[in-house]
């Protein structure tokens, strides 16, 4: 029982709720999982390249 109690101890509370909230509003891992990584660095390689195109105006 002792040894069950420093488990417990080691499991941070907040956290737990902070991750339980997040997935009964559907935020937790699913969006990371809809995000189309090559088309966001595809998408920000353009609007890096042409903020330079601006700025060398």
């Amino acid at each position: 029982m002792d040894r069950q109690q420093q488990q417990a101890s080691k499991t941070n509370a907040q956290e737990v709720r902070r991750q339980n909230q997040a997935s009964a509003q559907g935020q937790d891992t699913e969006f990371a999982s809809e995000t189309d990584v090559q088309e966001v660095r595809q998408q920000n390689a353009q609007s890096a390249a042409r903020k330079q195109q601006n700025s060398s105006k």
